[in-house]
């Protein structure tokens, strides 16, 4: 399965094949002030199953830490994906790709949420284990 999607001026399109390897919620300061909003509805995917396929020179990346390489389309600044080169995985923003069914299995720095969601999902303290982080469970 394919999805395509761009950014909010449309200068730069991106596709996405396959499944992604997980989706959920982050909660952590970052994304929250990256994305403009309370929470951001993640979706990872292996980098060779993400593909830009028009305006790549219209890329540009924002490096804060080691941990995110947040890339957006230079003309209108459009938020399209993340990548995480120590999880050697591309977030690619849930709302970049309009067709992709989103299916959230877990939210992730769940102690720093402003935002509390009560759906049933897993709530992590920080990163599951198998990501570095403590793998630490929030009561909803």
């Amino acid at each position: 399965m394919t999805h395509n999607g761009k950014c909010f001026c449309g200068a730069v399109e991106i596709e996405v094949s396959g499944a992604p390897e997980a989706m959920g919620y982050c909660h952590c300061s970052s994304c929250r002030s990256w994305s403009g909003g309370p929470v951001n509805a993640f979706s990872l995917w292996q980098p060779s199953a993400v593909r830009v396929t028009s305006g790549a020179e219209h890329i540009a990346t924002f490096q804060k830490g080691e941990l995110s390489q947040r890339q957006y389309c230079a003309k209108c600044g459009g938020h399209l994906m993340t990548n995480h080169p120590p999880f050697g995985l591309v977030d690619v923003f849930t709302a970049t790709i309009p067709t992709l069914h989103f299916e959230p299995v877990v939210h992730v720095n769940y102690a720093e949420t402003v935002l509390p969601m009560k759906d049933g999902l897993p709530k992590l303290k920080d990163f599951p284990a198998e990501l570095g982080g403590s793998g630490e469970a929030i009561a909803e």
